[in-house]
């Protein structure tokens, strides 16, 4: 006990020797250091009372750490600062409490609309064959959650800047000048404007949706991801196109899953005029009906083009998405030519030449310029 008693003797001499301002410095780093250690109490608490089967819970947890130490550190702020003598920092103090505090906020609105977006989204799946409604769903829970984490941390952000009074009198004079700075600010940002409206907009029309089938930029894909300001689109060979959000607003481009995902493929043969349409109409049906690619929608068979030396017969077929059209237009073609190959190799692609036959004392007429006559 004497030993303690000395060590704080000791202690309570050197801050009276001290400098005015270590006393209040070291209150509150003493109110921070308590702040945290409650925080890590709390949680570790929380985390053994909260059930390994309540997802939700756990998740909340989880997301509001970083958060629940902020507010544990400004609540320790909060109740040390008034009963301490900071010898002319009161208003720095009281600056700091407020920016930790709008920060908190901020930071807080965020987590929450991160959360029920995401629990909102868990109960929409997209790997099922019929996701159309989901797709729809989940497209826009998430344009709209990053949209407003954005606008979120520009207003949090705002809200910091404008306790400094520095910033208060720009921020007044570019109000009251709202002409020319007005303008070259409305320039600089109006990409990210741009994009953000156009994030709104494709949220509410979907023009586009998650893993929706698209050509853009003469490249076929699938949108893997949309964000704030830009579209990744999934290319057929595993490249990832990054388009802005705006280009779906101000550019065409194709969407094949726009009502559902089934399309129609098509396959040409370009064949002699000898084949025989009706059996290979019927040779395609076959084909059609033994694949398991085929939805039974579509199956047609037509002579689309006629040329001198040939003619150009298409094929029609549907499935249930794309990927699976381009996989059953490749098996369709591949096993139709086989079969004309063995059944009517004639009606194959061929030139066709004259050979004319004349005697040895009749005159050559093609060297003079003239056309033989054919008897």
């Amino acid at each position: 006990m004497e030993t303690l008693d000395r060590i704080a003797t000791g202690i309570s001499t050197q801050l009276e020797n001290a400098p005015d301002f270590v006393s209040p410095l070291l209150a509150v780093l003493l109110a921070c250091a308590a702040g945290l250690a409650v925080h890590w109490i709390g949680y570790r608490i929380l985390d053994r009372v909260i059930s390994e089967k309540n997802i939700t819970g756990r998740s909340l947890l989880r997301r509001a750490r970083r958060p629940l130490r902020l507010a544990a550190v400004v609540a320790a702020l909060a109740w040390v600062l008034p009963n301490v003598r900071l010898y002319g920092w009161q208003d720095g103090a009281a600056h700091l409490f407020l920016v930790l505090l709008i920060i908190l906020v901020g930071w807080t609105l965020i987590l929450l609309t991160n959360h029920f977006a995401e629990r909102a989204v868990r109960r929409h799946r997209l790997d099922v064959e019929d996701n159309l409604s989901a797709r729809k769903f989940v497209t826009q829970a998430r344009v709209l959650r990053r949209t407003v984490t954005i606008i979120l941390g520009i207003f949090t952000a705002a809200g910091v800047l404008l306790t400094f009074e520095s910033v208060q009198k720009y921020g007044a004079g570019l109000f009251a000048s709202a002409g020319a700075a007005g303008l070259v600010v409305g320039l600089a940002a109006r990409p990210v404007l741009t994009n953000l409206i156009a994030g709104l907009q494709i949220a509410i029309t979907q023009p586009i949706r998650l893993e929706d089938v698209v050509i853009v930029e003469d490249e076929w894909g699938w949108v893997e991801e949309i964000f704030a300001t830009y579209v990744v689109v999934r290319l057929w060979d595993w490249r990832r196109m990054v388009v802005p959000l705006s280009y779906f607003i101000e550019k065409p481009f194709q969407n094949w899953t726009r009502e559902s995902a089934s399309i129609i493929g098509t396959v040409f043969w370009y064949l002699d005029y000898t084949v025989p349409i009706g059996e290979m109409r019927a040779k395609l049906e076959e084909l059609a009906k033994a694949s398991p690619l085929w939805d039974g929608q579509v199956v047609n068979l037509q002579v689309s083009e006629t040329e001198k030396d040939s003619i150009a017969v298409r094929g029609l077929v549907s499935a249930r998405t794309s990927p699976q059209a381009w996989d059953l237009r490749c098996e369709i073609r591949e096993k139709m030519i086989d079969w004309l190959q063995k059944e009517h190799p004639q009606a194959l692609p061929r030139l066709r030449g004259n050979m004319e036959i004349r005697s040895r004392d009749e005159p050559d007429m093609s060297s003079k310029g003239e056309a033989p006559v054919t008897p």
